[in-house]
């Protein structure tokens, strides 16, 4: 038997194990990623195309050059051809089958001890809650993360890079249990080192552009996903 004939066998034995799980289960409905969907997952699944050997746009948007290339990789694996990332493609693909991080929990947050200037941050960043989630976006059309931190600053009178890993490199850092209204959040998700950004506001609240969510809301820097992802602090004001 062949190399490559033993790593194909090895990758059907994985699936074939995660359907049985699956059913096991009691017939939980699968949690499948396919056209049309956008957000973090999708965004995995094209970063672990791409380190694959695929030529991909990581867009966070499955649309249809994603679905060819799920396509092709299924062939190559064995696997039913239908362009959906079910879980024995995840299994093939991730080595486990993926999880969608838990809702995030919005609420009011207070904005206490503000100087004028972070105040009036704040106060912009607030305004543009519902903004819709655009990749690469850094309008008030639409924002991806790091637009809308650079939006925010600029309006305010701040000049920030643009992308987040630069962002991470300016200002002072700030202690986790120092931080104030106005800091830079920044988290490590689909790739290594800074890949997301947010605006701290107040009791453990901070503001971001989400793809998860599709727009710009407000998330707890408390709840797991968070804690698991949070890489640091920045102050820049």
């Amino acid at each position: 038997m062949t190399v490559a004939k033993w790593k194909s066998n090895i990758v059907s034995l994985a699936a074939c194990s995660a359907f049985l799980l699956s059913s096991l289960a009691g017939g939980a409905a699968e949690a499948s990623i396919r056209q049309g969907d956008s957000g973090s997952q999708v965004t995995q699944l094209q970063q672990k195309l791409r380190e694959s050997g695929y030529a991909i746009n990581i867009d966070g948007s499955f649309g249809s050059s994603t679905v060819r290339l799920v396509k092709d990789f299924q062939k190559k694996h064995g696997l039913e051809a239908d362009g959906i990332v079910g879980e024995a493609t995840q299994v093939a693909l991730f080595g486990r089958v993926i999880e969608t991080p838990p809702a995030p929990v919005v609420k009011t947050a207070p904005i206490t001890s503000a100087g004028g200037n972070v105040a009036r941050l704040l106060e912009i960043a607030n305004s543009l809650q519902g903004t819709p989630y655009v990749w690469g976006g850094s309008s008030a059309g639409g924002f991806d993360c790091s637009g809308f931190v650079q939006y925010v600053f600029a309006a305010a009178g701040v000049s920030l890079p643009r992308t987040c890993d630069v962002q991470f490199e300016v200002g002072q850092p700030v202690e986790k249990s120092q931080l104030q209204p106005g800091d830079v959040v920044f988290f490590e998700t689909y790739t290594a080192g800074p890949s997301h950004v947010g605006i701290y506001l107040s009791d453990g609240m901070f503001i971001h552009a989400s793809s998860a969510e599709g727009y710009v809301c407000l998330d707890n820097l408390n709840r797991e996903y968070r804690i698991q992802t949070y890489i640091g602090a920045r102050r820049m004001m």
